[in-house]
């Protein structure tokens, strides 16, 4: 079980995805529509998110690993974090199930 700090460190965490980092591709923040699924902090206040993206051949990759990174630069640069690992992973696939009802609504598709 979590340590009631280390929750809050990954809800803060989560937040500063979610309002930063958008897919340029639809619009939406990555954590609405169900891309991150897990983040984790060890004990030496490393972050591991693991993510998917909306398809395999996305060829924004790359930026989106980098804007997760800077979003979390401000708890990097104030001690809250250390390292930030990205892993893009395909399994399990991603669906449009994983989106929250904001994403649904912001995208057009029925819940």
């Amino acid at each position: 079980m979590l340590s009631e700090e280390k929750q809050e460190l990954i809800e803060r965490i989560e937040a500063e995805i979610e309002n930063s980092v958008i897919d340029p591709e639809l619009g939406v923040d990555v954590v609405n529509l169900g891309l991150i699924y897990n983040i984790d902090v060890d004990d030496e206040k490393n972050v591991h998110i693991r993510m998917t993206l909306t398809s395999m051949g996305c060829p924004l990759a790359g930026t989106i690993v980098q804007d997760i990174k800077t979003a979390l630069k401000d708890l990097r640069d104030f001690g809250e974090i250390n390292d930030v690992d990205v892993e893009i992973v395909w399994n399990p696939p991603w669906d449009k199930s994983r989106m929250s009802r904001y994403a649904k609504i912001a995208l057009g598709i029925p819940d």
